[in-house]
């Protein structure tokens, strides 16, 4: 666990006659991204209405040179807050432990994969991505049975993919011969919509689980006869069936409705992990 911890007070010494700036209000530990632990300070709205006074007061009282150094020091922790900000938007929890293949890190691992289909696939901006072709699938060189799957991924509102697991035709990837769990916000039966298992498992409608316009991860877990999806943390379906006992697994780059071009899919991050 790597611990940021803010300073609780910096004090510089005031001009002559400038109001002190109270303490702020200590708020409750929050877990950030990759474990990072934030104790984050708010001010209340008293605290906010002093500072108001202040900036009027140093408006008027502050020297040069001392105003200088508060431009100054405020630009330089606003872009610090930028960029830390930025850092938090753009990471996700990795899973921990021992067992994990990466097949996708970043833009790496296009080679780890069997492409099928005409789908333009490639490593831009930090990931593997597709978004023109009528059809395609990164199909992973190795089979598997039980398994625990890690995506990263990024969709738009119109993108059509998915993980198909268990395929048992590592030549004609469809959801007649695997577990399609799916990714496509508007699929025209919404209940073999996002985070669903095409013709097993559906999720509620009107659809509430979505992916389009953000970094999503998504989690898929197969054990024997038992699969379970999650997207960004949530379950969203379950699965008893025995239909499909082992094989590859795929990512899809799919039609939009009514088989036009559908939005692009990026995924960032895949790895899988056998289960005994």
């Amino acid at each position: 666990m790597v611990h940021f911890h803010y300073v609780q007070s910096l004090r510089i010494a005031p001009e002559p006659g400038l109001t002190k700036i109270p303490n702020m209000q200590q708020q409750p530990r929050r877990e950030g991204c990759l474990g990072i632990s934030l104790d984050a300070y708010r001010p209340s709205q008293q605290e906010i209405a002093n500072l108001r006074i202040i900036e009027h007061e140093r408006e008027e009282k502050l020297t040069p040179d001392t105003r200088r150094l508060v431009v100054n020091t405020n630009t330089l922790l606003n872009r610090l807050a930028f960029v830390f900000a930025m850092f938090l938007a753009g990471c996700a929890h990795s899973p921990g432990g021992t067992g994990w293949t990466t097949l996708i890190d970043g833009a790496r691992g296009l080679e780890n994969w069997n492409v099928l289909g005409d789908a333009n696939w490639r490593s831009e901006d930090g990931a593997v991505m597709a978004d023109k072709g009528s059809a395609g699938f990164l199909v992973s060189k190795a089979s598997y049975k039980d398994f625990v799957i890690h995506a990263e991924f990024w969709a738009a509102t119109d993108t059509n993919s998915g993980i198909f697991i268990r395929a048992s035709d590592p030549k004609k990837i469809g959801a007649d011969n695997s577990y399609e769990v799916n990714i496509w916000d508007i699929r025209p039966d919404p209940s073999y919509g996002t985070g669903a298992i095409v013709n097993f498992a559906k999720v509620p409608v009107p659809l509430v689980y979505k992916a389009g316009g953000q970094w999503n991860t998504m989690e898929v877990t197969a054990q024997g006869t038992s699969i379970t999806v999650k997207l960004n943390g949530v379950v969203t379906s379950t699965l008893q069936d025995s239909t499909f006992s082992s094989g590859p697994f795929a990512l899809q780059f799919g039609p939009g409705v009514k088989n036009v071009v559908g939005g692009p899919i990026k995924w960032r991050k895949v790895m899988i992990r056998p289960l005994s």
